[in-house]
């Protein structure tokens, strides 16, 4: 049977909620592969909204295995409360139904005030960092200091991870102004919050193969957008780990010969959420009205996100990077009534087109988008379903961008809701 990558192409809030729980209906199993509660997926299912920032998006559809696998670092404390939350909405979650790695590794409330003492004091160019520890935590991890959800079963050795970890954490707060970590009262928090995590931990690299080997279909869920992977983004202003498909290997210990759709969630329009270069960006009505018609506000921390028009050229690089096979088209009911529509192409920089983003930040931030015209449509785009539902110049639009990614859409989504979306090709198809 089929199993599909799902990944952001731009910087993230593309709508792969929705596309995930889209397609977590045909899948056995839907698994988280990277990132932090940092990012957030907003799912709409029959008028109830759930927003989920650390579980998988299968855990709001019965009968599905969800995973987090060992390329996420997770925050016990706010894993425990997000579970009680959608607990609360009506949706159950067991471990039958919830798995998490053995060597998931652990986001300490240090890793926060780390991550915030850093960037409150950073003069020089701040990252735009949510706070929440992710990068402290998968410094850790490469480190080789970390806790990890193991750990969390043995007295000793937790007591021995700690022990390690604060000689690199203390000797860091110092620098920053910041008190000592208080080494008992964390392992006793440690201890505390570990039976309401480790009935949900397991093997996952064990369990992902053996499903694979009886013909489940898996469906891999990422987070964040490929521009902000920590290689092949906008760096410095990037996560700390992988985005892109790769990492969904790594990421749950099953080899990169289990993937066979790679499927890349693509907006219409371009936004971004905090620092760092954003060639397309609009600071005029067309901006604001993308804005406010995408309601861009992130899910996770509220914040305003910066519009602009689509980027061919970006999105080929990110295609090209995650090996995608098709792309799922988000939001194109946000372009309606726009009179010209502008597309990126290319980069000019000191006079020399380019068609792709360098990679040194100083030749970024020379680089003004060149844009090819379109005619816009005045006619409603939200909540068609067929192609013969859409207004000419939309599905002019639509060809238009598959011809400048050299890639096809593989589906269209034209309003929030689950049911509205155009399939072209079915990504679990054999």
């Amino acid at each position: 049977m089929a199993n599909v990558v799902v990944v952001g192409a731009q910087w993230g809030d593309e709508g792969k909620g929705k596309i995930v729980d889209w397609l977590s209906e045909r899948a056995d199993v839907v698994v988280r592969f990277q990132g932090g509660h940092n990012a957030g997926h907003t799912l709409v299912i029959e008028g109830e909204v759930y927003k989920l920032h650390a579980l998988p998006s299968g855990v709001v559809r019965g009968g599905k295995l969800s995973v987090i696998g060992n390329g996420v670092v997770l925050d016990p404390w706010h894993l425990v409360e997000e579970i009680a939350t959608i607990r609360a909405q009506g949706v159950e979650i067991t471990p039958e139904t919830l798995m998490i790695a053995e060597n998931t590794p652990l986001i300490l409330p240090i890793h926060g005030e780390l991550d915030r003492g850093r960037e409150a004091q950073n003069s020089v160019a701040k990252i735009g960092t949510t706070g929440r520890g992710i990068g402290p935590a998968y410094e850790d991890k490469v480190g080789r200091r970390v806790v990890r959800v193991a750990d969390l079963a043995d007295d000793a050795t937790l007591a021995t991870r700690v022990d390690r970890l604060l000689v690199h954490h203390n000797a860091l707060r110092h620098g920053l102004g910041l008190e000592p970590v208080d080494r008992d009262g964390l392992i006793a928090k440690l201890k505390e919050i570990a039976p309401e995590i480790l009935p949900y931990a397991a093997p996952v690299w064990k369990v992902m193969n053996e499903k694979r080997k009886a013909g489940k279909r898996i469906l891999f869920e990422g987070a964040q957008g490929s521009l902000l992977d920590i290689d092949f983004g906008t760096y410095p202003y990037v996560t700390s780990s992988n985005v892109i498909a790769g990492q969904a290997a790594t990421g749950t210990g099953i080899g990169p010969g289990a993937v066979d759709f790679v499927l890349g969630i693509v907006k219409a329009y371009t936004t971004r959420v905090g620092e760092g270069p954003f060639p397309t960006e609009l600071d005029d009505a067309d901006g604001e009205r993308l804005g406010q018609r995408g309601h861009e506000f992130g899910t996770t921390t509220g914040r305003k996100r910066r519009c602009g028009w689509f980027d061919a050229a970006l999105l080929r690089q990110t295609c090209t990077t995650s090996g995608m096979n098709g792309i799922a088209l988000t939001k194109l009911d946000v372009l309606d009534g726009f009179e010209t529509l502008k597309i990126c192409v290319g980069y000019d920089l000191d006079g020399t087109r380019l068609d792709y983003l360098p990679t040194a930040a100083d030749q970024q931030a020379r680089c003004t988008p060149i844009y090819e015209e379109l005619p816009g449509w005045s006619e409603s785009t939200e909540g068609a379903r067929s192609w013969a539902d859409l207004p000419a110049n939309a599905i002019k639009y639509v060809r238009r961008v598959e011809e400048l990614i050299e890639c096809p859409v593989a589906l269209l989504s034209t309003s929030p809701e689950r049911d509205d979306t155009i399939l072209v090709t079915d990504p679990f198809a054999d």
